[in-house]
This record gives C-alpha cells, structure tokens and sequence, in this order.
C-alpha cells in the first residue's frame, strides 16, 4: 500500500502569524494533530503539531501571544505520494515524528500520520490473522 492511498488530502494550512490558540482552534475544529505552515517571505513549507502546542504551554507560554511561526519545525522530512507505508513508518521512527507532510511537485497534498498507516495495516493485519488460524 502507499502513501497516497493512507494520506489525508485535507490539509490544514496555516500562516506562521497565526495564534497557537488559534491554530489549536483550527486543528480541533477539523480534528486533525498538524497543521502545514506556509511561510509566504521565505517560500518554506513547515509543520506545527499538537506536540509543539502542548510544550508551548507545557513551558507557560501564552498561546495568545506565541505564533505558530516560532513553534514550526522546518527541517521537516516529506514524503512522496508514491512511497510505500513501510517507507513512511522507517522515516517517522528514524525522525522520531507522527505526521509527515506528502509533497508532490513541491506542493503539500497530503498529510500522512502514524495513525493513517495503523488504520491500513490493521485490517491487513486482522485477514492474515484469520487465515493463520483457519489453517489457511
């Protein structure tokens, strides 16, 4: 299976001005765990995830006054649609990361998570099982 067929396609794509709270708000409201931030002056792609929220406010910074923007990672590691989903796990556990943004032609599509690829192989998983024990 690949990338392209875990991946989700809806990308949330935020600003490095926005607001924690405010990318908090647009991450819950979507119910997604990271955001793209497009930097528009530097023509750079990076991510803010919850994790980056939580050691924010873990550190008693005010999520009304911290942006995004001093929160992002920006060496991030992307993935190409047509990676398999054991190339993106060995990525995300080298890099010790959950999420990876999905570039194609150098533009975000996608956003692949440890959980679309649990969500993928679990049922993959469940059918070898069955067979095991069917004697099959």
């Amino acid at each position: 299976m690949l990338v392209r067929d875990a991946m989700s396609t809806m990308v949330l794509t935020i600003g490095p001005a926005h607001t924690l709270r405010r990318s908090a708000r647009l991450m819950s409201e979507r119910r997604v765990g990271a955001a793209v931030v497009l930097d528009p002056d530097t023509c750079g792609i990076g991510i803010l995830t919850e994790r980056d929220i939580l050691n924010s406010l873990g550190r008693g910074q005010n999520p009304d006054h911290e942006i995004a923007g001093t929160h992002t990672t920006t060496d991030v590691v992307f993935a190409a649609p047509a990676w398999t989903l054991q190339e993106a796990a060995e990525a995300m556990a080298h890099g010790g990361f959950r999420h990876l943004i999905v570039l194609d032609d150098q533009e975000p599509v996608g956003i692949v998570s440890v959980r679309d690829i649990i969500r993928c192989w679990a049922p993959a998983r469940r059918r070898s099982t069955t067979l095991v024990s069917q004697g099959l």
